[in-house]
């Protein structure tokens, strides 16, 4: 699943709940990460714990969504390519370079009251509790993006 695919079925997820609206102005935010396959059933217990919790302790955030990815989405990364092939790359010629690919298997969405709560919730205390129990869980990056409501 690619990214644009992966926003369009958070957009429909929000249209077949009836979450949004034409006057809504949330902010939908968005991540795909790659698990720790050594993660244990209590660490992986504790991050949906802390996830469930995160509507009733931080007021902006409304609703969240997280599972395993039907399809994982993969984020690839060109390394190891010199300044000149990088330069050639930007123009659309083809060049050699090596890519690493990693491949995100979980994800989770949060609505949030508006496109500025984010950094409400970013500042919130219960924010680091949620951050502790989701660095249990995951390979340290995510594949994020945000949806404007409309």
């Amino acid at each position: 699943m690619n990214l644009t695919r992966l926003a369009a079925c958070a957009a429909t997820l929000l249209l077949i709940t009836g979450a949004a609206s034409a006057a809504d102005k949330t902010l939908m935010h968005c991540f795909a990460w790659t698990s720790i396959k050594e993660a244990t059933p209590a660490e992986w217990q504790a991050f949906f714990k802390a996830s469930d919790d995160l509507p009733n302790k931080i007021k902006v955030v409304k609703k969240i969504w997280y599972g395993k990815l039907a399809n994982p989405l993969s984020q690839t990364t060109v390394t190891n390519i010199d300044p000149e092939a990088r330069k050639k790359a930007m123009t659309g010629d083809k060049v050699n370079a090596e890519v690493q690919r990693t491949p995100r298997d979980w994800g989770m969405c949060m609505e949030l009251t508006s496109p500025d709560a984010l950094k409400t919730y970013d500042a919130d205390p219960y924010h680091k509790t949620w951050t502790d129990a989701y660095s249990k869980i995951r390979v340290d990056g995510t594949t994020t993006f945000n949806i404007i409501g409309q």
